[in-house]
């Protein structure tokens, strides 16, 4: 890990008492992105693998510390991408957590959950289509670290420079990683229509 944590400095503070100054400008209020990022932090963390009956619980864990941190944000520009990087370290650690008890639990869920009782939103919407299981399907056929990249850029039309500040990873990467991803997903898409005779 080359420079890191001096890299981590640009984006993000340490959630200590200097850091926490007040309302910074430009940063909207915790109600407004509540309202604004619900649907992206659930639709996230669901994709990063988090479990169906953990999904009330992780949601209003990572609202809690976005609440609890939005005095640290220093680029208010950057407010998409560092709520990502708050979803993926809390779905990280519930992954970990979970493969205690379940070894085979996947990275990206391939099936619905019918029998959720959480608030309807546009991912549970989309995953009840066939289009859509056959999306996480070919998804679940590329690499991770190209996987991340290409929903983040496709599905959540977040910009290169966005997925960089979100992974903490240089721009050219991001690049490099989404054109591999593209090219395992075109490979993924005519594998499966050869297998259903639709090629």
């Amino acid at each position: 890990m080359s420079g890191g944590a001096s890299a981590r400095t640009d984006l993000y503070a340490e959630p200590d008492s200097s850091a926490r100054l007040g309302p910074v400008a430009g940063v909207p209020n915790f109600d407004a992105i509540y309202e604004e990022y619900f649907d992206f932090v659930w639709s996230t963390a669901r994709r990063l693998g988090v479990s169906p009956e953990a999904m009330d619980d992780v949601v209003q864990e990572i609202f809690m510390l976005i609440h609890a941190k939005i005095g640290t944000l220093r680029q208010p520009g950057s407010l998409r991408s560092w709520i990502y990087g708050i979803v993926r370290r809390r779905a990280s650690e519930h992954r970990r957590s979970q493969r205690a008890s379940r070894a085979s639990h996947e990275g990206l869920a391939l099936h619905p959950d019918l029998g959720r009782t959480s608030p309807s939103t546009p991912l549970d919407v989309a995953e009840l289509s066939d289009r859509a299981k056959l999306l996480f399907a070919l998804l679940g056929e590329i690499e991770w670290w190209q996987r991340e990249v290409f929903v983040l850029a496709e599905l959540d039309e977040m910009t290169a420079p966005e997925i960089a500040e979100a992974l903490q990873v240089p721009l050219n990467t991001v690049y490099s990683r989404l054109r591999t991803a593209r090219i395992a997903f075109e490979a993924a898409r005519k594998a499966y229509e050869q297998r259903e005779g639709k090629g």
